[in-house]
């Protein structure tokens, strides 16, 4: 890199760092201003702005704020006020912000549930929640049913959009309910220390654990992408990511609803119909995930693809072999890769575009930032600690754990945890490199170079990312094991070219033959599709380590390559809905990208 580059990206760096600098401390400044007094504000000072843009239409804030308060007020009837959770189980629609917007007015907060989920994972995040009350949009009333007789405890639940049977007609009791300004004193117990939203994550093991975001984190997301984007009420935010994540739910929609913009969403995304929607909505943002980047590079030349009014795309997991081609032939001027978890306090943005590179601070603002990468063990997964105790940073270019300095004084050293006391208790680790100190685990190997650019390398443990989604191997395990005749169940991600992520695939030991069909049957029912795997081993036997664990180092290596694996294997092919034997051929066709995964 030149030195006129460099000098270049050092100012584009000290540019938008002083832009979220500005933006938390104001937020900071002001405990009892929450997300709901924004909408509230631009309802009264940018009425007429286009807020939301759908199929279904057009909403202005003035619309948008008056919806959310027919949803608040139903919410304070209910007994909703400060930390009092709803939990809200729709697909992507305006009436999705609605709903969450209309709770936190109330006070409460939101849980927002995977549309994935259904059997036992959607029972566990319905009774993690805490709430007494489910929002179900009709289109997901299915997912429900298989997770209704089992809840720990009763909720009552409110359909929206359509008749759903033992359900309250939520849609004709908020056309009951005034749209008006709420009372000033609506939420007068309010902090921004209460908490705003649940959102799930898969974390490293076990069932979706749930995230608790502050009013104050919840603006500090939505304050910390408005000032990396740049962004204006002119603004327009195209939305394809699911509602429910911190990606597309709370970072994509806060970059332009913090300032006056549009979000323009989509139930999900689509290759086919991407640019037609981007072009005609005249979207100017994009919050991307890597695979979606890497779908549309693999579809054909669309007349659309260099006519858009696009100016900066930002998300992550945008690969360095394809993100050159992404920004080239889809003519996009500014990619903005970041990295961060839900409930994680590290959080890097890569401002100046660096092909691959997830983050910087340079060394100059490094005692500004919270994030040291420690010496780590694979084998043990666990940081290195030396002679005293203590933990050691890695030099430039070694690969360790991200950590994240825990210090709730500050913006960007809070960790709110989770729902659960002890799932908060394992992502903390103590006396590292003093004692006394605590550092949020992040669970990620990352490497940092002599210019501060942070690059990601794997996810620490078992979880894998596929689809976009962390999958759980553990959850996936104890899916297949309660299977009629499964023995044991060995669950890992195995590389398949051409695709991002890893796919899932199982070895298993059974007591006899497996039944394939009622195997692929049972993981519909109790895996997200996302989670069941996409390969099945049949061993006689898991080998374990002398602390009883799965061997998956070496299962990992051969994959599913049947030259490599004595064993049968096979694939759950989507056009046959069947699991398959894969053979050679089947084999060379799915590497060769012949096949859809």
């Amino acid at each position: 890199m030149g030195l006129i580059q460099s000098i270049g990206n050092d100012v584009t760096f000290a540019r938008a760092a002083l832009r979220s600098l500005k933006k938390v401390n104001a937020i900071y400044a002001d405990e009892k201003h929450t997300f709901a007094d924004v909408i509230e504000d631009f309802a009264r000072t940018k009425p007429n702005n286009i807020a939301i843009v759908s199929d279904q239409g057009t909403m202005t804030y003035a619309e948008l704020d008056a919806a959310a308060n027919r949803y608040a007020r139903w919410a304070k009837e209910q007994g909703v006020g400060p930390d009092v959770s709803v939990a809200l189980l729709m697909e992507n629609r305006p009436e999705y912000l609605v709903a969450w917007i209309g709770i936190i007015k109330a006070g409460g907060a939101a849980a927002l549930i995977n549309t994935n989920l259904t059997g036992g994972p959607l029972v566990h995040s319905l009774s993690i929640s805490g709430a007494d009350h489910l929002v179900l949009g009709a289109e997901l009333a299915e997912n429900f049913s298989t997770a209704v007789d089992s809840l720990e405890r009763p909720m009552k639940v409110w359909a929206t959009g359509g008749a759903v049977q033992g359900t309250e007609d939520l849609d004709a009791v908020l056309a009951d309910r005034s749209p008006e300004a709420l009372p000033a004193d609506y939420r007068k117990d309010l902090t921004t220390d209460n908490t705003a939203l649940y959102i799930y994550t898969s974390g490293t093991t076990g069932n979706p654990k749930a995230a608790k975001i502050p009013h104050v984190r919840l603006l500090i997301m939505m304050g910390g992408f408005a000032a990396a984007t740049n962004s204006t009420e002119k603004d327009r935010m195209y939305v394809c990511l699911p509602l429910y994540h911190s990606a597309g739910g709370v970072c994509a929609v806060g970059i332009t609803l913090t300032v006056g913009g549009s979000v323009i969403i989509k139930r999900r995304f689509s290759a086919r119909e991407f640019w037609d929607d981007v072009v005609d909505h005249k979207a100017t943002l994009f919050q991307y995930i890597g695979e979606l980047c890497r779908y549309m590079l693999n579809t054909d030349p669309h007349p659309k693809e260099r006519k858009h009014k696009l100016r900066t795309v930002v998300g992550n997991g945008l690969r360095p072999e394809i993100w050159p081609e992404f920004q080239e032939r889809f003519k996009i001027p500014k990619v903005i890769e970041f990295y961060g978890a839900t409930e994680g306090n590290v959080a890097l943005v890569n401002y100046d575009g660096t092909v691959g590179s997830i983050g910087r601070i340079p060394k100059w603002a490094k005692s500004k930032y919270n994030v040291e990468i420690v010496k780590f063990d694979i084998e043990s997964e666990e940081p290195i600690r030396g002679a005293d105790g203590l933990c050691e940073v890695c030099a430039p270019g070694e690969v360790g754990e991200a950590l994240g300095k825990i210090d709730p004084s500050l913006p960007t050293g809070r960790f709110d945890g989770y729902a659960d006391k002890a799932a908060t208790s394992k992502k903390i680790l103590r006396d590292v490199f003093e004692k006394g100190d605590a550092w949020f685990r992040t669970g990620d190997l990352l490497k940092q170079d002599e210019k501060g650019y942070f690059y990601f390398i794997d996810r620490i443990g078992d979880t894998f990312r596929w689809k976009g989604e962390n999958v759980a191997t553990s959850e996936v395990a104890e899916a297949i094991s309660v299977f009629d005749g499964i023995k044991e169940a060995n669950v890992y991600g195995v590389n398949v070219p051409g695709a991002d992520g890893r796919a899932g695939m199982a070895s298993i030991v059974s007591s006899k033959e497996v039944d394939l069909p009622k195997l692929r049957t049972h993981l519909e029912k109790e895996l997200a599709a996302y989670a069941q795997p996409l390969f099945i081993r049949i061993q006689p036997e898991i080998e374990i380590t002398g602390t009883f664990k799965h061997r998956k180092v070496e299962l990992v290596k051969e994959g599913f390559d049947p030259d490599s694996v004595a064993d049968p294997i096979y694939f759950n092919d989507p056009s046959a809905k069947a699991f398959v034997p894969l053979d050679k051929a089947l084999y060379d066709k799915i590497n060769a990208g012949g096949v859809r995964v």
